[in-house]
């Protein structure tokens, strides 16, 4: 693979920018892990940029342990790619031919599907959607001010801590652009000590985006805790298109 075909690794810094962590504070809290768990790692601001440069795709065990530490969040589910063995079948004069499956990248989309530019999104988003919790015979709202982060038709989006209107529940999106229509998956994990007990809920979404590129609104879809399919209203608005440390302080609070 050239460096003209690295994949830039959005999920890994879209977390990273969620807990307001630059790369060498993401480094030191690597190492700071490793020390604290006996596992001494040498993690520095270049090994993260090369994370997220789609350089190094696969972390060493240690590290990967250490950004589970850090991160809350298991290592496959930071855009890292897992080591598949490819299928190869030898010539043996019978008509046996090399099989070479289509390359993934760490988020999972192939090459195929990044030759489109996109409108750009990153930034700042206030993530509103509506639920009826059946338990409670009323209709919700759920709020989460979210960090997009873009790579061609690719957006990634996590919750900002502290940036929720149901405190201790992250959420997080997988979308992909195409022109006005923005479509993929989200995963929101509710607190603990909540209503829904820590549980974890996932579907999929699908956005019409306005002409001013400002708001995203659309339907979600998802399973219940009763094993019936629910669906509601979400939206997506925009605040900041900066993702700097002071921003992200500004809106890790409960949207008002």
């Amino acid at each position: 693979m050239t460096t003209a075909e690295h994949v830039p690794n959005d999920i890994l810094r879209a977390v990273r920018i969620g807990l307001r962590l630059s790369q060498d504070d993401l480094a030191r809290a690597l190492r700071r892990a490793g020390e604290e768990a006996g596992e001494p790692n040498e993690a520095s601001k270049r090994l993260v940029q090369r994370w997220e440069a789609g350089v190094s795709r696969s972390p060493r065990p240690v590290y990967a342990r250490a950004l589970e530490r850090v991160t809350g969040r298991p290592v496959e589910a930071l855009g890292f790619a897992l080591p598949v063995p490819r299928a190869r079948v030898r010539d043996d004069g019978r008509g046996g031919h090399d099989v070479q499956p289509e390359e993934q990248h760490p988020a999972g989309v192939s090459t195929r599907q990044r030759t489109q530019p996109s409108p750009r999104y990153g930034g700042v988003w206030l993530s509103r959607y509506e639920y009826f919790s059946s338990g409670r015979g009323e209709t919700f709202t759920g709020a989460h001010y979210i960090v997009l982060v873009q790579h061609g038709d690719r957006l990634t989006g996590q919750s900002l801590p502290g940036a929720s209107a149901n405190p201790g529940s992250p959420l997080s999106l997988d979308l992909s652009v195409d022109r006005n229509v923005v479509t993929g998956t989200w995963t929101e994990h509710t607190a603990p000590d909540g209503y829904y007990a820590g549980a974890r809920y996932h579907g999929a979404l699908q956005l019409l985006v306005e002409p001013t590129g400002r708001r995203m609104s659309g339907k979600w879809i998802g399973f219940g805790k009763d094993f019936d399919v629910n669906s509601g209203p979400w939206e997506l608005i925009f605040q900041d298109s900066s993702t700097s440390k002071a921003t992200m302080e500004r809106y890790s609070r409960p949207p008002g």
